[in-house]
């Protein structure tokens, strides 16, 4: 009997839940291939190491932007190896995928990430929306008739959702997250330093600095890179509070889309927002002083989910087994 699975199809990392076993895969979303034979070379961590880092003949490509498929072929080659890696599939049948998804993805976008799903082993592919998920998987009731409000900030999409009765109520999905928040670091070191640095880079800088509000005795940190005047390789030192700064008006766009769900909520919804608060969840929501700068915005409380990077998925595959007991019920 095969294992059924949750699926985070993330624009930054791909997660991977399989019934009784938790969260068995988190690897980023990359793909090497020879562009002279277009083999591919490697997938996952191993294609994130080469990022930046190869000869011309070879490209690492991340086969999803913003949280939807821009590359369908290298994302089902990327689904397939990570998928044949569990070894989930049974003897003579094929695991059902939960897979997830943006709030506003279109109806090919949809159908693209269905379709790449099935061709890479999966038996039933069901397809749901993140928040919605991540809400599951971060441990929130969202089947009982009360506002749950999630705010889910993962690499290619922030996506923002208030949920009542098992469904998204009122929801936005912003192209902002944790991949802008890498060019944004490099753009002000560019800028403020005149050094020039790779993605890597960027997100170790994110990593160990990033911050959503200015500190009183900010940490510090090596930086090395290109110079921008010479092309020779330089060290600088930066700070959080750069950091903040530079992070800024990223975070101010999700924070306003933020406030636009919420006025659009009915009246005891918002109510129930008040009282029970906004789960935070996904990478992004491990910014240092993040739940502070929404609550301060907001006005209401904010927390930050237990384990943000794991929700999507765990969340997926809970949702799956869920779905499965109900249809097993039903025919009973």
């Amino acid at each position: 009997m095969a294992k059924d699975i949750g699926i985070d199809l993330g624009t930054a990392n791909v997660l991977i839940y399989v019934q009784g076993k938790g969260i068995v895969l988190n690897e980023p979303s990359v793909v090497a291939i020879d562009t002279r034979t277009n083999k591919v070379l490697a997938v996952g961590s191993e294609a994130y190491r080469m990022v930046g880092r190869t000869p011309s003949n070879i490209r690492a490509i991340r086969p999803l932007k913003n949280g939807v498929i821009s590359d369908f072929d290298m994302t089902q080659e990327m689904l397939s190896y990570f998928i044949s890696k569990l070894s989930v599939k049974g003897f003579m049948s094929k695991p059902d995928i939960m897979i997830c998804a943006p709030t506003n993805i279109t109806e090919i976008e949809r159908k693209a990430i269905i379709q790449a799903a099935e061709q890479s082993g999966g038996g039933k592919v069901y397809l749901e929306y993140e928040p919605k998920v991540a809400a599951i998987g971060a441990g929130l009731d969202i089947f009982k008739p009360r506002g749950n409000m999630v705010i889910d900030m993962g690499g290619g999409t922030s996506d923002i959702a208030v949920l009542s009765l098992g469904d998204i109520v009122a929801s936005e999905s912003v192209r902002l997250a944790g991949d802008q928040l890498n060019s944004d670091i490099a753009e002000y070191i560019k800028e403020h330093h005149g050094l020039i640095i790779g993605e890597h880079t960027a997100e170790r800088i994110k990593i160990k600095l990033g911050t959503a509000q200015k500190v009183d005795d900010p940490q510090t940190m090596e930086v090395r890179g290109r110079d921008v005047a010479s092309g020779m390789p330089k060290q600088i030192e930066t700070n959080e509070n750069e950091i903040a700064d530079a992070l800024h008006d990223t975070l101010e766009q999700i924070v306003r889309a933020s406030v636009a769900v919420l006025e659009t909520v009915p009246p005891e919804l918002a109510s129930d927002i008040i009282d029970r608060g906004i789960m935070l969840t996904g990478g992004t929501a491990m910014l240092h002083g993040i739940d502070k700068l929404f609550s301060d915005r907001l006005k209401v409380p904010v927390v930050v989910s237990q384990d943000p990077l794991d929700n999507v998925a765990k969340g997926a595959g809970e949702l799956l087994e869920r779905m499965q007991s109900d249809s097993g019920k039903n025919r009973k």
